[in-house]
């Protein structure tokens, strides 16, 4: 090394270092004391952190004074996502079988996650799942320990968490929305619907926690959360099933949709509009165009306020499309209207024929589709990036999110796959590693996965009837 290096002053080392990688700031940190307080700067570390993941919670990190506080919320969270990337059973995950129902499980959401900006994911997971055995069961997932469970009532039909009010709502097959305590499982609130075969979704408007509930008879009802008293009940697919709910990023819009008629496209409200009473005027919506009609999935874009989109039949064929649409409110003639534009519509590539296609968006650009036993990742434009096929029977369940997907199968795994960026090709997907679910004697695959930051949990199908969650906590 040459001598002089080491008389520079501290500002000039930390300017030349902040142009190095992770790897280099390590490495040069043992060169001398002067190179060592340089590259210990937690201004430098910050940078890098930033660059890598955006946002970085640390405030207790922060809390004391400490110069590797930066350095070391990076070497942690390195190590974590190194975990997570590797997979080794025993050394960097554990798994646990939660038993505890007596039929078969239809909803598994966490009441309690970590999410990649806490600060030291350590943090216990708490997820709930519904079952047709009439209960609700809440499990803390590091420990696999059951918190409490519901009284048995009517076979459950779909589960959501009001994370805001911090209870679980369930609606049983006679069409009974119940509301419970998170932290006791008592019963808070209920109310009927008056159809059987419900689809929930929890959303809130103006700050305010709400449940939407599609009904088999095409009904959209919008209920207060947690005391689940009706805010508003309208017709949108009159006699077909309303089985598809979803919130736009900036909350102003609810998208509804029914799987189960080709003759009707997905339909859209004004957010505010299903807050008014029975006696108010009716809701401000609009049908997206003919063109999307058939629609058997969906996914707003995240960093879009109201942009989504939907996958259906094409007009003249059965093959799929997938359209996006942009939703905003315009000017026509003398007064403002919902609108529903479409950007962007190209037929998708299946090359394996399926009955369900699932959809999920991982940014502005970037989309994940899976049909059968194919995973492949489309530009918004349409370009195919990526397929992959890691399974041997059809996905079943899809979770996505900035750092990973999660593929779960009916071959009685879960994949796990990661995103990089690649110079050339940009963002894509690295498959690393299976989960597997148990013995094929006992099982017949899973059914749904679900995840947060440190954790993967997926509802396996008994042979018995009885299902089983699967849960993989990896070691923080």
């Amino acid at each position: 090394m040459d001598p002089h290096l080491s008389d520079l002053p501290l500002d000039c080392l930390i300017t030349i270092f902040s142009y190095l990688h992770d790897e280099d700031l390590i490495t040069i940190s043992h060169v001398c004391k002067s190179w060592h307080e340089a590259a210990e700067t937690p201004w430098l570390w910050r940078k890098i952190c930033l660059q890598r993941w955006g946002f970085c919670n640390i405030a207790s990190f922060l809390s004391g004074i400490d110069k590797q506080s930066w350095k070391s919320y990076y070497m942690r969270r390195v190590l974590l996502e190194l975990k997570m990337k590797t997979g080794r059973s025993g050394g960097d995950y554990s798994c646990q079988s939660l038993r505890g129902h007596n039929g078969k499980i239809t909803g598994v959401v966490y009441l309690a996650g970590t999410c990649a900006t806490s600060e030291f994911w350590n943090e216990s997971s708490v997820v709930c799942s519904a079952s047709t055995d009439g209960t609700v069961v809440a499990w803390d997932v590091q420990k696999a320990e059951q918190l409490w469970s519901t009284p048995v009532q009517s076979p459950l039909c779909d589960i959501v968490v009001d994370v805001q009010s911090k209870v679980v709502v369930t609606v049983d097959d006679s069409g009974t929305v119940k509301a419970w305590e998170g932290s006791t499982g008592q019963e808070v609130a209920s109310y009927s619907t008056g159809s059987p075969t419900n689809s929930l979704y929890a959303c809130s408007i103006d700050d305010k926690p709400l449940i939407t509930v599609g009904s088999s008879n095409g009904s959209l009802h919008t209920l207060m959360s947690p005391s689940l008293s009706k805010l508003s009940r309208h017709v949108v697919f009159d006699s077909f099933r309303l089985d598809l709910i979803l919130s736009s990023p900036d909350k102003k819009w609810i998208l509804t949709a029914s799987r189960d008629c080709s003759e009707f496209s997905p339909k859209v409200f004004l957010s505010q509009s299903l807050c008014s009473g029975p006696e108010g005027e009716g809701p401000v919506s609009a049908s997206l165009p003919d063109s999307a009609c058939g629609c058997c999935s969906a996914a707003f874009i995240p960093s879009h306020p109201a942009r989504v989109a939907v996958i259906h039949s094409g007009p003249l064929s059965q093959k799929k499309r997938l359209s996006i649409f942009d939703i905003s409110m315009k000017m026509m003639k003398y007064e403002e209207a919902p609108s529903a534009q479409q950007v962007e519509s190209f037929e998708l590539d299946l090359s394996h024929w399926s009955s369900s296609v699932l959809l999920q968006a991982r940014d502005s650009n970037t989309l994940v589709v899976a049909a059968g036993t194919q995973l492949s990742v489309y530009s918004l434009k349409g370009a195919l990036l990526q397929r992959m096929q890691d399974h041997t029977q059809p996905i079943s369940s899809l979770c996505v999110d900035s750092f990973r997907v999660v593929t779960a199968s009916r071959d009685l795994s879960l994949r796990v796959l990661t995103w990089s960026h690649d110079k050339e090709k940009g963002v894509c997907l690295e498959s690393q590693y299976h989960l597997l679910g148990g013995s094929h004697s006992m099982s017949r695959g899973f059914t749904f996965v679900t995840c947060d930051y440190i954790s993967i949990v997926g509802s396996v199908e008994g042979v018995n009837g009885r299902d089983v969650l699967k849960a993989y906590t990896f070691n923080t």
